[in-house]
């Protein structure tokens, strides 16, 4: 074992104990505000590339007083350097973002894959899966032994092999969504089952049974988890119709369906609390282990509460990478929780251009 990795293994369990409590743990703000700073030294010394991005915009931890005050890397850097906190020969899994073959691809390196299950498991349970036995899980995503650096593919991997009953199954094949097993799949239920999958997955279910003829009405129960993915596609539907139309198809209430924002360079996700309150939402919950932000995208200062920005997340599950993590994201932020309004046109593109001279050590 490195010394770095030996160095946070404190850090590490203290943040599995916190996971360990569920997401209904109290937002204790002592308690996130002391490990971020923990984990923030360690990160600065460790991850030299970080390192030079915190010297060149005069930030170091003994000048950190809150954990807001941390600095954040712009997602687009994740393209740019290999933002970890270990050395490279003990990296186990590297996800990389969605894009072509030809355009350079953001990488999460990671030596452990501990934080990132368990922060996986509790919010899925929580959200998606909170029934006293394991459900029947049908994913509509690429199967992680065709997309093995794909965060996404590896999330429901885990949720099926930890969470899913044994007559889980992937809808996916290697040409894409199988229709045929989708259908003779849905079709045949007769206890509740969870389906999730992207966005344009539905889209193509949905467009396949209405050419069909096909309306279903799942066993009550059931629900519906969709994780946005319409980039770079050329049909686009709104979340009104999107949801409108899972409705119809399956037979499965507005109440029944839940939306999830995720991010390659994040070791946790967000979800709609629509299925444990029964309430129709658009707003996410945010676990203990992580703070958002919503800042002016220009000079990075919090914006008045419920009023737009770009977000900031920072997330205690990761340890090995860098902890406060700058989208490209439009939000709003309120006491009910965090709501996602879409890309912020050139966000990525400012913010990387101004970080990747210091990633680099060119600044």
């Amino acid at each position: 074992m490195s010394a770095a990795r030996e160095s946070r293994k404190d850090l590490d369990d203290q943040v599995l104990a916190w996971i360990a409590d569920g997401v209904d743990a109290p937002a204790d703000e002592a308690r996130f505000d002391a490990l971020a700073r923990a984990l923030f030294l360690h990160q600065f010394e460790y991850n030299e590339p970080y390192r030079r991005l915190c010297t060149a915009f005069g930030r170091a931890p003994e000048g950190v007083g809150h954990w807001s005050e941390i600095p954040s890397v712009p997602t687009g850097a994740f393209k740019e350097a290999r933002l970890a906190a270990f050395p490279e020969a003990e990296t186990v899994r590297v996800f990389r973002t969605s894009g072509s073959t030809t355009e350079r691809r953001g990488e999460l390196h990671l030596d452990t894959l501990a934080l990132y299950d368990a922060s996986l498991r509790a919010t899925f349970r929580a959200w998606v899966c909170p029934d006293p036995e394991p459900v029947r899980i049908l994913v509509m995503a690429t199967p992680l032994r065709d997309a093995p650096d794909s965060s996404l593919s590896y999330m429901f991997d885990a949720a099926v092999r930890d969470l899913g009953s044994d007559d889980s199954a992937m809808l996916f094949g290697h040409g894409g969504l199988d229709m045929a097993i989708a259908m003779t799949a849905l079709q045949r239920a007769r206890t509740p089952v969870a389906i999730c999958g992207t966005a344009f997955a539905f889209v193509h279910l949905i467009d396949g049974m209405r050419a069909v003829g096909l309306k279903l009405a799942l066993p009550d129960g059931s629900r519906v988890m969709e994780t946005g993915g319409f980039k770079g596609r050329s049909r686009e539907l709104s979340r009104e119709e999107l949801h409108g139309g899972i409705s119809e198809a399956l037979g499965v209430p507005p109440d029944a369906i839940l939306n999830q924002y995720g991010m390659c360079e994040l070791g946790s996700q967000f979800y709609e609390p629509t299925l444990r309150t029964g309430v129709v939402t658009t707003r996410k919950r945010i676990p203990p282990w992580v703070r958002t932000r919503v800042v002016d995208p220009e000079h990075l200062r919090d914006v008045p509460e419920g009023e737009p920005g770009l977000l900031v997340h920072y997330d205690l599950a990761n340890t090995g990478s860098v902890l406060a993590v700058q989208t490209a994201d439009e939000g709003t932020l309120t006491a009910e929780g965090l709501e996602v309004r879409g890309r912020i046109a050139g966000a990525e593109a400012r913010g990387c251009s101004i970080a990747a001279d210091a990633l680099l050590g060119g600044g």
